[in-house]
Parts: structure tokens; C-alpha cells; sequence
């Protein structure tokens, strides 16, 4: 698998969302995010930078009703762009991990490139919107990134108060540990598995 392949690129339109992404596993922390929600456009920047990845969002959803269908919808894209980036993980580290803190806030995120879709999430209670994005959809965008992305994926933030700094911390992990995942190892011949397949 070359640098120049890790690429993937994931259309999915319903009577709910269009949603197109784009997303380079070896970029440069690019971001052109315009998902109709500033604050989840600010939380996907995060992951991106942190992560070094480029990615590109255009989604429109029915956010007259709420965000649950576009937020989820957004989490299938991106599990399946990186499930296309990744091809048969061949050379892969595979697991991954970070702790981010942010001011009163830490999150701790590990993450296995395994093909066994989990999410197991665990943070202090939140306020219930985070400017206008409704946090509960968070555990919801994780659930259907990781199942469409063949992730096994655990957050856990032990402590914090604000919900802004909560979250932040919880995707920059997140990129910071998905980079450490994705990155390729000369020493890796095949797939990173005792079994022979991911």
C-alpha cells in the first residue's frame, strides 16, 4: 500500500442526509468541514489537526427535526472512508492510544484497527447542547463510526466539568490515537495479526 492510496472517499444519500467525505489518512491536518454544525464542524477540525489527517465534509441533513440522522449518518461516511483508506491493513500499526487534557478535562482514548466493530464510552454527565449540537448524538457518531469502520474504539474521561473542554479533549484523542493506529510500520509484513487476517 503506497501513501499516495490512503485515501477514501464515501457518498451516502437518504430521504434523511446527503453527506459526501473525503478522508486522506496522510495529510497535513486540513479541514473543510461544513456539516450544517458549527460546534461538530469545530470538534471534526480538532480531530483532523491533532490526528494529521485531511478530510473534507459536505453534509446535509433534516436538522429541522434534529441532528440524530445527519450526526450518525456522518459516522457511517467516516468509518466507511477509513475502512476504504486503510484497504486490508496491510503494514499497520493497528492499536493506538492517547490522553489529551484540556484545562479541567481528560480523556483517554485507545482504539484497536481490529475488524471487530465496540465502542465502550464513559464520561461525566454533559450538558445537554454544547452551543446548538445535542450531546447526546456524541456516543452515537462513535457507535456508527466504529462499527462501520471495523473499529474497536474506548473513551473514557474520568473527570471534567465543562462540556466544551469534555468533548474537545475526547476528539483530540481521539485523532491523536487514530493517527498513532493508521500509521504504516516497515517492520509489519502483512496485516499486524497472529491469524493472518484482520
Amino acid at each position: 500500500m503506497t501513501m499516495e492510496s490512503r485515501r477514501g472517499i464515501v457518498e451516502r444519500k437518504t430521504r434523511e442526509t446527503d453527506i459526501r467525505v473525503e478522508l486522506c489518512l496522510d495529510g497535513k491536518g486540513s479541514a473543510d468541514l461544513h456539516t450544517g454544525m458549527p460546534f461538530l464542524d469545530h470538534m471534526l477540525t480538532l480531530f483532523a489537526v491533532h490526528g494529521f489527517f485531511d478530510l473534507q465534509v459536505q453534509a446535509r441533513g433534516d436538522l429541522e427535526i434534529d441532528g440524530h440522522h445527519t450526526v450518525e449518518d456522518l459516522g457511517i461516511c467516516l468509518g466507511n472512508a477509513l475502512n476504504l483508506a486503510l484497504g486490508d491493513r496491510t503494514g499497520i500499526r493497528r492499536y493506538g492510544h492517547a490522553t489529551i487534557p484540556m484545562d479541567e478535562a481528560c480523556a483517554w482514548v485507545v482504539l484497536d484497527l481490529s475488524n471487530r466493530p465496540f465502542l465502550v464510552c464513559h464520561m461525566p454527565p454533559l450538558q445537554s447542547r454544547a452551543g446548538q449540537f445535542e450531546t447526546e448524538l456524541v456516543p452515537e457518531f462513535f457507535r456508527a463510526f466504529s462499527q462501520h469502520g471495523g473499529v474497536t474504539l474506548h473513551i473514557q474521561v474520568q473527570y471534567g466539568s465543562n462540556t466544551h473542554h469534555i468533548l474537545e479533549a475526547v476528539f483530540k484523542a481521539w485523532g491523536r490515537a487514530l493517527d498513532i493506529a493508521t500509521q504504516l510500520d516497515e517492520r509489519q509484513v502483512g496485516v499486524p495479526s497472529s491469524k493472518g487476517s484482520l
